[in-house]
């Protein structure tokens, strides 16, 4: 899917002399009124940005990142207010100013809708002074960031049409780097103009229309619906591609992932060109859902048209007697041979549905049941970790007397179960024991390595084993472990006759891979005159922080090496005194190496400078700011499980 160019007026090009009013660099774009819009706006702002940036424009020599990520969050915020408030399609044009007179260059926002939220003010048509912040009328947090954040706004009222606006000046010239992911934020505009209305015109030529748009419709179609991993935005998106490029309305029924033949399809989503008719079209549909036979393939079926009984009444009749009546169609939703729903479509003031019109739907309809089943393959399995995960982990952690603690687990966000674990127990003898660990990998794999791990650590610890003693045990549990594995593949390859076992080129599992994991190990033990007592190793995990009350900062423990790798070695552990105000931070790899570009967040001893300025913060308030550090650190969601432990002594 190729790069869209932006709408733009005649750009001032260097060495040119064209008229102000002709020199401005515009970008505009029409935005669905759904939850898709704001993530729309952000990236269609970054490749304008970075488009005029491109040309050279006199303003645009150096755009600043805090510029753009302001550009950004105002756009952001203000397409976020238009589709809460107001829920039609967003008009968002985008334009930089160049400096005139007494006034410098700018970057001005504009976002109207077709609703507007309050009467309008005055007849006249013009720019509404902003307001008190304050002032509930403003309505909400979002035009509180743009107040912040803008040198000016403020709201325009016309009938049937309210914009809102924001003025950015351009007074920061430090050189915006070359974009290296100018394509990707380019996608941006594409699924924006994908989603937008659509010229009726497209309509009138089907033939035309077919021919020289179907193939990059569906290839632009799958790559959207692909991308999904909710069954209901699929549907929303795909009523969005139908209407009203191929149907005046179209209606989709998802049937029960779980159900019998008894149960009823759910209505998942309703689309008409005319949206004051939706909720009409929604009301008639709920009354009879659409279940096609099974004798019924996945081609079109001919359907009543909603609402007119075959005696000619009902609440469509009048439709039909105003000749907006058409045709409608059905199709089945299929993935792997199982039925998932159905989508119905109409076309009014027709009496048959083009043949190329009804092919193009097929082929559409088959990539929407692609995407319906992938996401509920995704669902499925994000259940089924999440069941896992809450089962790896302990449903609640001990308090250490004289000891706050505050814990983080964020696991990554794909649904696949991850490898970090963490827990805090009592043992016999005044102990507490504390554990961080981090098995290699995720999946299945790893959920199997941290669901034996923290059991035998309990249990090697209640026995009364020494801290560098538990470790030596556990790493030759995991290496027996790993033995044993390796020993059942060899089998199993000696049984096929030698041949490697593989599957679609695919090594099957638990063919002998080792099992590796680090871990953070220790226990305190309270002490008379206050604090306690703390004993720890670290074996190939990130060293554990210790932060005093004056806000310097030391390593607590000795790197060693990982947890089933080595045999014949030894682990030996470091005792210290937690004084009270002292604080302990334990982290895993998804903090220490948290990417933005090539820079990790521990370079240059990154951590230890975020903890040094959290002096003086309680536990909780520490593992809160340490954890908003890691998130701010880059723009992308970590990709990696988040997980740190902070115990303060009192």
């Amino acid at each position: 899917m190729g790069p869209i160019p932006l709408q733009r007026d005649t750009v001032q090009r260097p060495g040119t002399h064209v008229g102000r009013e002709d020199a401005r660099p515009v970008a505009r774009t029409n935005l669905p009124g759904n939850l898709l819009a704001p993530a729309a706006a952000r990236r269609f702002v970054r490749a304008a940005l970075a488009e005029w940036t491109g040309l050279g424009l006199p303003a645009a020599v150096g755009f600043s990142d805090r510029l753009a990520d302001d550009a950004v969050t105002v756009a952001d915020e203000l397409v976020t207010n238009a589709v809460v408030h107001a829920g039609t399609t967003v008009e968002l044009l985008f334009r930089l100013e160049e400096a005139a007179e007494e006034e410098a260059a700018a970057l001005v926002l504009e976002v109207a809708d077709h609703h507007p939220a309050r009467s309008v003010r005055s007849e006249r048509p013009g720019p509404v002074p902003a307001a008190d912040p304050d002032d509930p009328a403003e309505g909400g947090r979002g035009l509180q960031v743009i107040a912040a954040l803008a040198e000016r706004w403020g709201i325009t009222y016309r009938t049937g049409l309210k914009t809102v606006w924001a003025r950015l000046p351009v007074d920061d010239w430090t050189a915006l780097p070359e974009p290296a992911a100018e394509p990707e934020l380019r996608s941006g505009l594409r699924t924006a103009e994908l989603l937008a209305p659509t010229a009726r015109r497209a309509l009138r030529d089907d033939a035309d229309w077919a021919g020289r748009g179907a193939l990059s419709f569906l290839a632009e179609a799958s790559d959207l619906l692909a991308g999904q991993l909710d069954e209901d935005i699929v549907a929303a998106l795909a009523g969005q591609l139908l209407v009203p490029r191929l149907a005046d309305w179209c209606a989709i029924w998802l049937e029960p992932e779980n159900g019998g033949p008894a149960a009823v399809p759910r209505l998942a989503s309703v689309w008409h060109r005319d949206e004051a008719e939706t909720g009409q079209l929604r009301t008639v549909l709920e009354q009879d859902p659409i279940r096609l036979p099974e004798r019924v393939g996945t081609g079109p079926v001919s359907m009543p048209w909603p609402g007119v009984e075959e005696d000619g009444t009902g609440p469509g009749a009048d439709e039909r007697s105003s000749g907006r009546a058409g045709a409608a169609l059905a199709y089945r939703i299929t993935a792997g041979g199982r039925t998932l729903g159905a989508v119905l479509l109409g076309r009014e003031g027709i009496a048959r549905v083009p043949d190329g019109v009804t092919a193009l739907v097929e082929d559409f309809v088959r990539r929407v049941g692609l995407a319906v089943g992938a996401a509920r393959a995704y669902t499925r399995q994000a259940t089924i970790s999440r069941i896992l995960q809450r089962g790896l982990l302990p449903s609640k952690v001990a308090d250490i007397p004289g000891v706050t603690s505050s814990l983080v687990y964020e696991p990554s966000d794909d649904g696949v179960v991850g490898g970090d674990f963490y827990d805090i127990f009592a043992c016999p003898g005044d102990r507490w024991c504390f554990i961080l660990g981090d098995v290699q990998g995720s999946g299945p794999e790893a959920a199997v390595v941290t669901g034996l791990a923290r059991p035998w650590l309990r249990l090697l610890a209640r026995e009364g084993f020494r801290v560098g003693e538990v470790l030596d045990r556990l790493n030759r549990l995991l290496l027996d472990d790993a033995m044993e594995t390796a020993e059942a593949a060899a089998l199993m390859v000696a049984a096929a006759g030698g041949q490697h076992l593989q599957e679609g080129g695919q090594q099957l599992p638990d063919g002998g891979q080792p099992r590796f994991l680090s871990l953070l190990y220790g226990e305190m033990v309270p002490l008379p005159g206050g604090g306690v007592r703390c004993t720890l190793a670290s074996a190939g995990h990130p060293l554990p922080l210790l932060l005093r009350p004056d806000g310097t900062v030391r390593p607590a423990a000795e790197p060693q090496v990982l947890l089933g790798v080595v045999e014949d070695v030894a682990y030996e552990s470091q005792s210290f005194d937690l004084a009270p105000g002292d604080s302990l931070l334990c982290v895993t790899d998804g903090v220490t190496e948290r990417r933005s570009g090539p820079l990790m967040f521990d370079d240059g001893d990154g951590l230890a400078r975020a903890l040094a300025g959290c002096a003086g913060l309680t536990a909780e308030g520490i593992a809160d700011r340490i954890k908003r550090a890691v998130h701010e650190f880059a723009e992308r969601p970590p990709d990696d499980d988040l997980a740190l432990v902070v115990l303060q002594a009192q």
